[in-house]
């Protein structure tokens, strides 16, 4: 980059391809223009005008030739001082008006002659078009044409533009160190038929720190990736047996090679070769010999990309990780069906369920006990009693709404409706007080749980933006919690809807009439299996 920088030659260049952009769009009009109106009259039949506009053409073809050749101009062995620039400018400018005055003459002289061809009339536009191009690019020659201008007085022209576009170039291409890049290396793959070709390509990139494998076949490489894991691949093209074409067909058709970058390396320099292994996914294409700095910038482009795209793989595979970690979590605070109708974007979750199952625990006479335990004791008592029952409610379809100190809340037929949610939740009750039993059993300690269960509607939704929390409303949960309140230590305390609904398939002790808030007098019944 320094070499090209502080290279007066470059500058040369760098100026002629500023001339190409300002002469590349008038040419191409009026190159176009000079064939549909040449088409046109060999159509019509024509032929004295023909004449003029074949004659155009070959000015044309001229002008643009000589434009083309701006695109990408030889460097000069000597270098280029003002002396050398003025006499390529005023070179380049009488070249251009040679064949620009050649266009406009014979095109004028098809004007005059026109009107002798009625049936051409109508090509007289798209003359009036090509003319004006031409005489607009003629008076146009000297200010695009301006290789020698230091810059120091502006001009309202677009040569002035042009001129400010080189100095910027130049003073990106200087050398900073602030811009300095940071070389990539890794471990490149060099296939080549040619042994010359291998020990000189690999020796330059051992110098530049990279790790270098290199073999003489397509065969080799696909023996050796076998093997070896590789960050690049330098590929030639024309080689014996299996050629780079083939070669690079099968490495983007591999699950576990086709990311690897490939940069085809070979003297066949054809448009038509450089676009089929682009196709088939090469991700450049150097013609040989190759510009040791060139291929340096390709490498280090390739390695670079190739490094974004595995920080790019190891960002979203921590990013799915987390994800999942975030949904686990949410999954345990609140429904699994609740948890995906948020991640679609829904924001207010409210729903009334005509027939759902409540159950309110509550261990009797923990307070005593807890007051004379540690209070790590009285937590790990806690949760392994709960944790428990939220085992047993997963095994059964039942959904744990909340802990409230020692009550525990359960719904059946929530988030999704179930025929069967008062059975469920009956065999949920009477497994609570199996599990509380074995529990005292092993932990030496006496709790007993009065449970209350009552069904019926109920509305259930999501509150809470910082702290989530599925909760559930209505006449059915006042219900239960107060059935629970009013009843007997280890019994399972039901309204007489939760008796009808289960008197096919459990047994009922009838406990008589209590008094609910808010219900007055009503018959409740024990749950027995």
């Amino acid at each position: 980059m320094e070499r090209l920088a502080t290279d007066p030659d470059f500058e040369r260049r760098a100026r002629l391809a500023l001339v190409w952009e300002d002469l590349v769009n008038p040419v191409r009009g009026i190159s176009g223009y000079q064939e549909i109106i040449l088409e046109e009259c060999r159509k019509l039949g024509v032929d004295e005008l023909s004449f003029f506009f074949e004659n155009v053409l070959k000015a044309a073809t001229t002008l643009s030739t000589l434009v083309d050749g701006l695109r990408d101009p030889k460097p000069r062995a000597s270098a280029a001082d003002i002396r050398a620039l003025a006499d390529e400018e005023a070179k380049l400018r009488h070249d251009l008006r040679t064949p620009l005055n050649a266009i406009i003459g014979y095109t004028e002289m098809a004007v005059e002659d026109i009107d002798e061809f009625p049936e051409a009339v109508d090509l007289l536009p798209d003359i009036a078009k090509l003319l004006h191009e031409a005489r607009q690019l003629l008076e146009r020659v000297d200010t695009i044409v301006d290789l020698t201008r230091d810059g120091s007085a502006p001009e309202p022209v677009p040569g002035a533009e042009g001129e400010a576009v080189v100095a910027k170039l130049l003073n990106t291409l200087a050398p900073q160190e602030s811009q300095a890049r940071v070389r990539e290396v890794g471990r490149v793959l060099v296939v080549d038929d040619n042994q010359s070709n291998r020990d000189l390509l690999s020796r330059r990139l051992r110098q530049d720190g990279h790790e270098v494998t290199s073999v003489a076949s397509g065969m080799e490489a696909l023996a050796v990736l076998q093997d070896e894991a590789f960050d690049l691949i330098l590929l030639d093209l024309l080689m014996p047996g299996m050629n780079g074409l083939d070669v690079l067909l099968r490495l983007k058709a591999n699950e576990r090679w086709y990311q690897i970058p490939v940069i085809v390396v070979s003297g066949l320099n054809e448009t038509g070769a450089v676009l089929k292994c682009i196709e088939a996914g090469a991700d450049d294409y150097l013609p040989k010999p190759c510009d040791i700095v060139l291929l340096r910038a390709r490498i280090n482009a390739c390695l670079e990309r190739k490094r974004w795209r595995e920080r790019e793989q190891a960002y979203l595979v921590q990013i799915s990780e987390e994800k999942a970690k975030s949904d686990r979590l949410l999954r345990n605070i609140l429904p699994a069906a609740i948890v995906e109708r948020l991640n679609e974007g829904e924001t207010i979750i409210a729903d009334r369920f005509d027939a759902v199952s409540i159950l309110f625990a509550d261990i009797v006479g923990f307070t005593p006990v807890a007051a004379a335990m540690t209070p790590a004791r009285l937590v790990n008592r806690l949760d392994r009693i709960f944790s428990d029952f939220d085992l047993l409610a997963a095994d059964l379809g039942v959904e744990k709404i909340k802990t409230i100190g020692d009550a525990y809340m359960a719904a059946a037929g929530l988030p999704e409706p179930r025929h069967d949610h008062v059975e469920a939740m009956a065999e949920f009750a009477l497994g609570i007080l199996e599990k509380l039993h074995k529990l005292n059993r092993d932990g030496g300690l006496e709790l007993r749980v009065r449970i209350g269960i009552h069904t019926g509607p109920v509305v259930a939704g999501v509150i809470g933006r910082r702290k989530f929390i599925y909760d559930v409303w209505g006449d059915t949960v006042n219900v239960a919690s107060r059935l629970e309140a009013n009843g007997l230590p280890n019994r399972i305390q039901v309204s007489p809807e939760v008796r009808e609904a289960l008197a096919h398939r459990f047994s009922f002790e009838e406990r008589g009439f209590i008094t609910l808030k808010g219900k007055g007098r009503t018959t409740a019944f024990f749950l027995c299996r």
